[in-house]
């Protein structure tokens, strides 16, 4: 259901206006604040959020009685609104069936609705009341500026009592100090802040206002030995916002953020103002909410050091995996491989000898590259097989990664690598699986393509050699290839004479030896990356962790998915099957000779049964019989099962996920003092630079990305307002 539909039914139910209405919600396990719903995304949002619920509390609101202070954003953004603790809902029995398909796949329904009265001590409503739907009048929500912050801050008046209250420790006093300041509105300075003792003072000059407290002997707690609670200062007439620095803030925001983690800095502002009464800035709340982070997930530089423990850890729980790390030569991090025993396993059993290298950037505090080997299984599902995290994406780190990675495969087979065509990974591949094959990645290839001939191709003349170039890649045979690329040369030589230097036998399947099952892009493991951009930000330990979980969640659903399967084949390898049989009808066997059959329908093709070859070179690409075999296989009243790659059968499928990975035991758990795996791993030198994090994206090639032309000199690349030839009039 759309929002104004459900808006729709909510306003003919309590007869209102569309325009005089508001509708809000609470976060799952928070009272405080109010979210508004206002567009289709905060109504799919709210249900998102209400997932592990069978229903959901909506609040309806009249717009024009309530006061401009209970929000002012705009509608674009999800609104918070802080209900006041005096506001006591009536409850409506009434069930709102018509939001079941809010989400396609989500069946909540959104009950009750509350009507917010505005309740004083001489008008109390029984909030136990329950009141028909007919006669369900709306009331007024009031609110002031003040009445939030004495909303928020009351609960903090009475956190200092006097002389004689005992705290904890010299943080629970401090905090309970600003909570206490904050509340009553004043500013205070430290004339003594230590471990042992704290003296606090007014900082409006001439003030009385102190207070002193200190440690009591042998012992951590903290006794107010001292105070004068009088104030002669206006505190209340000063702004707000003198104590509340970014620890207060993480404090404030830390429960919300594990609800609500893309908790934006200006919301962050807008919610402290309307709910505590206090201003901060931009920074303060983007702070507090980095340190609010940390609590939340762990230390980013104690993770570093809880590398060899970790490491060591994953392989007890895991036997047969391999995690390692290198450090540099003062100690800070450079390099992890991790590969699961469960992941070796399932592509040694039952994954066709292809593997697809590819990396990602961290958006993480210390930023990193992860660099990632993914296999295809028997269903052309992603399966991870290693994956490393190192500084920076280079020729030595790409060399190192395939260097551990040869050191955990014990295969025979060649296999066939789908890579980028640097200079770094082409050599590394040659040099280190020395039997292998290097497929180039089309992707890569064409992003080249444009950047070395930047600004000669319209958007439209780009589309063209695109579709020209992926056909070319994909023909079956060298005359096809040639009428492909001859497209190209009609619409630019340059570009001809830079393809065919770009070593089409790595690329063109008229060429190339290996067996790359007509995969041309290296991000065939764009679900695996997701997993990594969803975790980039958790420190390293924790986001390894979010993998491991992520793999093994792939692994028991595939698991159970695949016994449920009756068939030969894997489910997509069966529809290939049947598209290809339902070509057979119109083809002809003519004669045969020996094993070679030739078979006559569009083209005429000769089929090699004992070699497992056509001349179509369609079954030699994809590993399934193409339409000209399946006919000779049928007229000689064999199973066409037979004739297909035993890495689609479903027996390979379950081989693939047959293990299982094992949860690391004591992730944040530091090792014994006493341990001899202790070794000082600091984090790299490198830190996230100012400025929004820069993506790596995924995206199909099809589209290129639309050049800027200027409308004064036609040129590409700029526009107007940067054109050199300002003498020239505008067209």
């Amino acid at each position: 259901m759309k929002f104004n539909e459900f808006k729709a039914e909510v306003a003919e139910m309590f007869s209102l206006t569309l325009d005089s209405m508001c509708i809000k919600y609470f976060l799952p396990g928070n009272s405080k604040t109010l979210i508004t719903i206002s567009n289709d995304k905060d109504l799919q949002r709210m249900v998102k959020f209400h997932m592990g619920s069978c229903t959901v509390d909506i609040y309806v609101f009249i717009e024009e009685l309530v006061a401009p202070e209970v929000s002012n954003r705009p509608a674009s953004r999800s609104s918070r609104t802080t209900l006041s603790e005096t506001v006591a809902p009536v409850h409506i029995t009434q069930n709102l069936d018509f939001v079941d398909n809010v989400i396609e796949d989500t069946k909540q329904s959104i009950v009750p609705i509350y009507a917010l009265p505005n309740v004083d001590d001489s008008n109390q409503v029984d909030t136990h009341m329950e009141i028909p739907i007919e006669v369900s009048p709306l009331l007024q929500v009031a609110s002031s500026s003040d009445e939030k912050h004495a909303k928020g801050a009351q609960q903090w008046e009475n956190t200092i009592t006097g002389v004689g209250q005992r705290f904890n420790n010299v943080d629970e006093f401090r905090k309970s100090l600003r909570k206490y300041a904050i509340a009553h509105k004043f500013a205070f300075k430290y004339k003594k802040n230590d471990s042992h003792r704290v003296t606090v003072k007014c900082k409006a000059e001439g003030c009385p206002w102190r207070i002193h407290a200190s440690r009591l002997s042998t012992t951590q707690l903290i006794c107010i030995k001292k105070m004068d609670s009088t104030h002669t200062c206006d505190g209340a007439s000063r702004p707000t916002g003198h104590q509340a620095n970014r620890n207060w803030v993480a404090d404030m925001i830390k429960e919300k953020l594990k609800v609500f983690p893309n908790y934006k800095p200006k919301d962050i502002v807008n919610d402290i103002r309307e709910e505590y009464g206090v201003e901060i800035n931009y920074f303060q709340a983007w702070r507090g909410k980095e340190i609010a982070k940390e609590q939340l997930q762990g230390s980013y530089k104690e993770a570093y050091g809880l590398l060899p423990f970790f490491c060591e850890n994953l392989m007890e729980a895991n036997p047969g995996s391999l995690a390692m790390y290198t450090t540099k030569e003062d100690s800070s991090f450079h390099r992890l491989f991790v590969s699961f025993h469960a992941s070796l396993h399932g592509f040694q059993q039952g994954c066709r000898p292809l593997i697809f290298l590819d990396s990602i950037p961290l958006k993480s505090k210390y930023q990193g590259t992860l660099l990632a080997a993914t296999a295809a299984d028997a269903d052309d599902g992603v399966f991870p097989v290693a994956f490393a995290v190192v500084d920076t994406e280079s020729d030595d780190n790409w060399h190192w990664f395939l260097l551990q990675l040869k050191s955990v495969l014990s295969t025979s087979c060649p296999i066939t690598f789908v890579a980028d065509r640097e200079n770094g990974l082409k050599n590394s591949i040659t040099e280190i699986f020395k039997d292998s094959f290097h497929g180039y990645c089309l992707r890569y290839l064409i992003e080249q393509l444009f950047r070395d001939l930047n600004g000669q191709f319209s958007h439209e003349i780009k589309r063209l050699m695109i579709e020209d170039l992926y056909a070319a890649a994909y023909a079956a045979k060298p005359e096809d290839f040639q009428n492909c690329i001859d497209r190209i040369k009609i619409i630019s030589m340059d570009a001809y004479n830079w393809i065919m230097q770009s070593d089409p036998r790595n690329w063109a399947n008229s060429f190339f030896q290996g067996a790359r099952y007509n995969h041309m892009a290296s991000n065939f493991g764009e679900l695996f990356y997701s997993w990594a951009s969803d975790a980039d930000e958790l420190p390293i330990t924790h986001m390894v962790d979010v993998i491991r979980g992520k793999i093994m969640e792939l692994i028991v659903t595939r698991r159970a998915e695949s016994d449920q399967w009756l068939t030969r084949l894997t489910p997509s390898m069966e529809e290939k099957l049947k598209g290809e049989t339902q070509k057979t009808h119109s083809l002809e066997i003519l004669l045969s000779d020996g094993t070679a059959v030739e078979v006559r329908g569009d083209t005429t093709e000769m089929v090699d049964l004992d070699r497992w070859e056509c001349s179509c070179k369609a079954w030699q690409l994809t590993g399934v019989p193409c339409c000209h075999a399946i006919v000779v296989i049928a007229s000689m009243g064999r199973s066409v099962y037979d004739y297909c790659s035993r890495y689609f059968t479903t027996e390979c499928y379950r081989l693939t996920y047959s293990e299982f990975v094992n949860p690391i035991p004591n992730v944040d758990v530091p090792p014994p003092k006493d341990s001899q795996l202790v070794v000082a791993v600091t984090p790299p030198p490198t830190r996230r630079p100012p400025g929004r994090p820069t993506t790596k994206r995924y995206a199909s090639q099809d589209i290129i990305k639309r050049q800027l032309q200027c409308s004064r000199c036609k040129g590409l690349g700029h526009n107007k307002s940067t054109c050199k030839d300002k003498e020239l009039p505008l067209c």
